[in-house]
């Protein structure tokens, strides 16, 4: 009689389907901090940064992954948004229809909307505030504050034991309980400081691997 092998479970495979660069380090820095994740963490900018060519990636990983988090500087679709045409369909208008779609068909996805920028979520690790912030350059001031020494740049975000996850590690829950106070978004009224990045800390998965 043969006797039943115990096969190893299969790690969940999560990807972030990002537009910019400080979220890509991040989230590596996020894998490389926390071993005891039982979760593969792929990061990834499209090749196209379109919202509609994100839009696709994040449809075609959605296939692929057993959960996709796509992740949005608000900031950037405001800008563009202002200077679409009077009478054109805006970023902001089509991210809402994304949106919905998502909702309805695509339960594995998660939209996580930081407004203005990942930098808001940064400030909220030393301060609770539902602030407004017109650009990411007054929300990076913001934050400067509490990290002189911040630079937007590859060497400071994955640096060598000092690297930005390690740096903010300390202040975590303090983030991920201040995001929860400003996660909610409307897109009627999208002039509000958002941050929804507790919701990837939230994941089941995630969060047992960061108790351990």
């Amino acid at each position: 009689m043969r006797t039943k092998r115990n096969t190893p479970k299969k790690k969940p495979r999560y990807a972030f389907i990002v537009e910019g660069e400080c979220e890509f380090w991040y989230i590596q820095m996020l894998k490389r901090n926390e071993r005891s994740l039982r979760v593969d963490l792929k990061p990834e900018i499209p090749q196209k940064k379109k919202l509609k060519d994100q839009y696709k990636k994040v449809i075609e990983s959605s296939k692929e992954y057993d959960k996709v988090f796509w992740i949005i500087d608000f900031d950037v679709l405001i800008k563009e948004s202002r200077e679409i045409k009077k009478g054109a369909k805006t970023p902001i208008q089509y991210l809402k229809e994304y949106t919905q779609k998502i909702s309805s068909k695509y339960k594995n996805v998660e939209v996580i909307i930081n407004n203005p920028c990942v930098e808001f979520w940064i400030l909220l690790h030393f301060e609770r505030t539902g602030k407004f912030f017109n650009n990411c350059e007054s929300a990076t001031k913001q934050m400067k504050k509490h990290l002189p020494d911040y630079e937007k740049t590859q060497k400071y975000y994955t640096k060598q034991n000092d690297d930005i996850y390690k740096k903010l590690k300390p202040n975590l829950n303090i983030a991920i309980d201040n995001s929860k106070k400003v996660n909610g978004f409307d897109f009627n009224n999208p002039e509000k400081g958002t941050c929804q990045m507790d919701s990837i800390f939230e994941t089941k998965s995630i969060k047992n691997g960061l108790e351990e």
